[in-house]
């Protein structure tokens, strides 16, 4: 009973309710506008609530996060530029989605289906949150390494055609994420000697070049191409369409909570998994994915926003933050004297269910906030392309510089645009780059971790993988991921199913 009570403070102080409304509808704002990410506006929020009380600054930065991580689909629907990382899965059906005239429909089934994967999330926040805390903590660097590996195998899920040329383009993006200082040797990484390159590459800047700039260029070539008409007349999907992929978002938001709750990864994983798990067990997609599939948007989209209530996990029973955004939260509740951890829920319960109450509040908001201004919001992509390139390029110099308020970071997504569409010309998929440079510094801090544990020896290291089950179940899941991609296991499949049918 004081479980709930605790839970609906937020609705007995209109100041809470109005703080928790007005940081989401910032945060769908901020997460839509390439290069201001949710963590930078936390950041800065801090600055201006410390002297507050602890109540209405969380309000305000749960509000931002939960807007923020949904906010990042709206541009990558309508421009094919993900406005946060973890939408990018987001862009490879909901643009052709938008490149169809249906750009209402796109954003309407990624609203709800935010909202359906955010509850899931709060609910096993709320139910689950000490058991899940104890699985993620049997995850040794060797566990934090596979999963790594795992999401560069999904190469081959996100590029359209050849295998080779999505393993191509993840293996290229982890060398560009790891270029710059070693972080442990703190020696030069891929640097050639220029002192540019010395503090690494963006990955914010490769991303908004990638996709951003090479489409304003792809775009070029329709210069004279009349706009594609929006069809905005039904925008909440209906009851039957989120019937039909409940059982995906149930499935798909899981993979978000898990994810999650791993220190270190966050949505942008989760999202790019549960897109590849949404290929694997989708049968008949109405579409093909990558060509406007609406199981290519609910996927990702609930698999992100689940991944919220699962960064708290960590957070508030083990004082070990999810992701970045938790991890300013930590700071900002030291800054309030709470130490967040095991004591904190013994000794302040109300304060996790306060936190609780404030997440449901803020998914409610993001609802209504993501089914408003639709129609605005479409008529960027039925600008004529000679407004709309000049704007896609404007968002991309804006978002590149406002990371770290840095005239290299624009050069460097002039360039990675350039060279994203000679990549699209011919054929190479951009999604595993991304994620490759995503990917690059998990893995190569796990590996580190783990070989060193393992006092370098190569043969202790797979000891471990084959006598730990977690580890095993990783390392098996690699090998069928790569094996199932390959020609020869749809060969296999094809003569096997043949025979059966025979």
């Amino acid at each position: 009973m004081q479980a709930f009570l605790d839970i609906m403070t937020i609705f007995t102080q209109p100041q809470l309710l109005l703080l928790v409304g007005l940081g989401t509808f910032a945060g769908v704002y901020v997460g839509a506008i390439p290069g201001l990410s949710v963590t930078m506006a936390v950041s800065i929020l801090i600055s201006f609530t410390f002297s507050w009380d602890v109540y209405p600054a969380l309000s305000l930065m749960i509000g931002i996060y939960m807007g923020g991580v949904y906010g990042g689909s709206r541009t990558a629907i309508l421009l094919n530029i993900p406005g946060a990382p973890s939408a990018i899965a987001t862009a490879l059906d909901g643009y052709p989605l938008a490149q169809r005239g249906e750009a209402g429909t796109a954003i309407g089934v990624t609203t709800v289906m935010s909202f359906i994967g955010g509850f899931i999330g709060i609910g096993v926040l709320a139910l689950a949150a000490p058991f899940v805390s104890d699985f993620a903590l049997t995850f040794q660097p060797r566990d934090y390494m596979l999963l790594a590996v795992l999401g560069i195998l999904l190469v081959g899920s996100l590029s359209q055609g050849s295998l080779v040329k999505g393993i191509f383009a993840g293996a290229l993006g982890i060398a560009i994420g790891a270029v710059g200082r070693d972080p442990l040797t703190f020696d030069e990484r891929f640097t050639f000697g220029l002192p540019i390159m010395e503090n690494g590459i963006s990955f914010i800047a490769v991303m908004i070049g990638m996709f951003g700039v090479s489409e304003a260029l792809l775009q070029l070539h329709h210069v004279n191409k009349d706009a594609v008409r929006q069809k905005i007349d039904k925008i909440v999907p209906s009851f039957a369409t989120v019937k039909k992929h409940l059982p995906l978002s149930l499935q798909t938001s899981s993979i978000g909570v898990l994810i999650g709750a791993l220190p270190g990864t966050g949505g942008d994983i989760a999202a790019l998994m549960a897109y590849d798990h949404a290929k694997r067990v989708t049968k008949n997609p109405e579409r093909p994915f990558g060509t406007g599939a609406i199981e290519g948007l609910v996927a990702p989209e609930t698999a992100n926003n689940a991944a919220v209530g699962g960064a708290f996990i960590p957070m508030m029973t083990l004082g070990i933050p999810g992701d970045a955004v938790t991890a300013i939260m930590i700071g900002a509740l030291f800054i309030h004297g709470l130490n967040p951890g095991p004591m904190l829920m013994i000794e302040q319960p109300h304060m996790f269910w306060f936190i609780v109450g404030a997440l449901i509040t803020a998914n409610f908001f993001m609802l209504i906030f993501g089914l408003t201004g639709i129609r605005l919001f479409t008529k960027i992509v039925e600008m004529p392309r000679s407004v709309l390139i000049p704007l896609i390029m404007l968002l991309s110099i804006v978002g590149a510089y406002a990371v770290n308020n840095a005239i290299t970071d624009v050069y460097w997504m002039l360039g990675f645009g350039l060279f994203g569409y000679f990549m699209r010309h011919y054929g190479y998929p951009l999604g595993p780059v991304i994620l490759g440079v995503i990917l690059s510094r998990l893995l190569d801090d796990n590996w580190r971790r783990a070989i060193i544990s393992e006092r370098e020896d190569l043969g202790l290291f797979f000891q471990g993988i084959l006598t730990s089950p977690l580890s095993l179940v990783l390392f098996i899941a690699v090998i069928l991921i790569f094996v199932s991609q390959t020609p020869i296991w749809h060969k296999g499949k094809a003569r096997l199913l043949g025979g059966k049918a025979a």
